[in-house]
């Protein structure tokens, strides 16, 4: 056994518990009409952000999805800001002005999420192409759903980076639904890293259940642009196990599927393959799920105690103004 599998063995299943412990607690949350706004829970598809993120360097980039709270927490992101944010307090990321789906951290290479599907696609380009015009060896990793993959986003970004060879990673979360579309219903290919072929660039596929395999995937597809070569795909096959929206009854799924998806749970996973092989019993990891939990009890209890933005400060953040002339655009 060497120490090195271990740890990641063991960093892996704790990151993953912890996006899992923030994402339940906010459902909780949000049935109590506690939060501020709607959001899209990340249950089920914790592997693909943990082992993404672990991939990459601190000098790079991500670009998030609607469903962006586990791949924040995966880059860094401390748990009680991001759950001020979803509470609309001043002490949250955006000073409580973005809430879920627009929380960023460029400290940690964060750009953000927005509410337009796919939009995000073109957003990691660009980054792609300052990194690329500044000589910087940077690498923009782009998330994405399934349904943004049939957005002209999806294949202008793409053709672009793949023409000019930007440092960008393409990573698709194919959780199967795009609100409540299966994916089989408008593609009329099985995987969508095929189109990869369309633009001449390297298209994965992957289990987005198998932490490794994404990781793997990733630390890849970044040293290829790293070296100048170019964009890769990759598409991660996972599942969703809430609905679109908390509250989303999701009578659109049969639960034939429903349990097959949660009998390949990555948490369930990676927790046999840390005991089979020694690496923890199960009274520590039961620890490491405590520990996770009692802190995500704290973020709420500082979210709970943190102020709301000061309604003098509407306008603030919000539009940019000429320094010089102090005239608001």
């Amino acid at each position: 056994m060497k120490k090195k599998d271990k740890e990641l063995y063991i960093k892996f299943y704790q990151e993953m518990q912890r996006l899992r412990s923030f994402e339940l607690k906010a459902s909780e949350l949000f049935t109590q009409a506690m939060l501020a706004g709607n959001i899209h829970t990340y249950i089920g598809q914790e592997a693909v952000a943990v082992g993404a993120c672990n991939a990459l360097k601190e000098s790079d980039y991500i670009v998030c999805t609607h469903r962006g709270h586990g791949q924040c927490i995966a880059r860094g992101c401390k748990p009680n800001l991001m759950m001020a944010e979803l509470f609309g307090k001043q002490t949250g990321y955006c000073k409580g002005k973005g809430g879920s789906m627009h929380i960023a951290d460029l400290n940690r290479g964060i750009l953000g999420a927005n509410g337009i599907v796919g939009a995000g696609l073109a957003i990691g380009t660009g980054s792609g192409l300052a990194s690329k015009i500044t000589e910087k060896n940077e690498v923009t990793l782009v998330f994405f759903g399934d349904g943004a993959s049939n957005e002209g986003y999806f294949h202008e970004s793409i053709n672009m980076a793949s023409a000019w060879k930007l440092p960008v990673v393409y990573l698709c979360e194919n959780n199967k639904y795009g609100v409540s579309v299966c994916i089989d219903r408008v593609c009329n290919v099985e995987d969508i890293a095929e189109r990869a072929k369309a633009y001449n660039i390297p298209g994965m596929i992957v289990d987005g259940n198998n932490v490794f395999e994404i990781y793997n995937a990733v630390q890849k597809a970044a040293e290829h642009a790293r070296q100048g070569k170019g964009p890769s795909l990759i598409e991660a096959k996972t599942y969703r196990y809430h609905g679109h929206y908390e509250g989303d009854p999701q009578v659109y799924k049969s639960k034939t599927e429903i349990e097959k998806w949660l009998n390949h749970d990555a948490i369930e996973n990676i927790k046999k393959e840390i005991l089979s092989k020694g690496f923890a019993s199960e009274e520590e990891l039961k620890i490491i799920e405590e520990k996770n939990k009692a802190e995500i009890e704290e973020a709420v209890a500082f979210a709970k105690d943190s102020p709301y933005p000061d309604v003098r400060e509407v306008t603030d953040d919000v539009y940019t103004t000429d320094n010089e002339r102090g005239v608001v655009r």
